[in-house]
């Protein structure tokens, strides 16, 4: 599996779009998202295991939730799984949770970038619940991993992001507005 310090891959892939216009039916719904997509701007890459489940979209709406807080980190969303374009039209427009989803579903039906990330789950052959935070020039700063059976926290990748870009020391539970660690001033009180 890829980890923090490594390229995200390049990818092409077909995507239900966002918003209502991703409810538009197929030929209008869909876009193609690449690795330039979005260039500039922080990506939140998320891997889910199939459409049509139960743990999935409770995480996927649990991002669509928090779209706002993400687009004011100048950070984009992007929801994978190696289900088709057409699958995930259809699971959005028969399942309230997702319906509104201001995000796309990307499609990698071939799972060329389920592969070239590494985030197959060797038994099942779909993707683990994995979760990428890559910097604007595309280098992966943070990786989580979930198992099938356990869904993910999306508000705490908001926060891992939001001390991303602090580029400070941030001690364990850290939230935006509090204080970054010093170093300078610890070595002053321990002397």
């Amino acid at each position: 599996m890829l980890t923090v310090g490594d390229k995200f891959p390049s990818f092409d892939l077909t995507a239900v779009q966002g918003g209502p216009e991703g409810l538009k039916g197929p030929g209008k719904s869909f876009i193609q998202v690449t690795d330039q997509s979005d260039a500039g701007k922080w990506k939140v890459v998320f891997f889910w295991p199939k459409d049509f489940t139960f743990i999935c979209p409770t995480e996927i709406a649990a991002f669509g939730k928090l779209q706002g807080e993400f687009n004011d980190r100048d950070a984009v969303i992007y929801g994978v799984s190696t289900d088709s374009e057409f699958v995930h039209l259809n699971w959005r427009v028969h399942n309230a949770d997702i319906k509104d989803l201001p995000f796309p579903m990307l499609a990698d039906v071939k799972r060329e970038l389920s592969t070239a990330l590494g985030v197959l789950d060797k038994a099942a052959g779909v993707p683990l619940r994995v979760t990428f935070i890559v910097d604007p020039e595309g280098t992966i700063m943070h990786v989580s991993v979930n198992g099938l059976n356990v869904g993910r926290n999306p508000q705490e990748t908001l926060r891992i992001l939001d001390a991303l870009q602090t580029d400070e020391l941030c001690p364990c539970n850290w939230t935006k507005g509090e204080e970054a660690l010093k170093p300078e001033e610890l070595f002053a009180k321990a002397a």
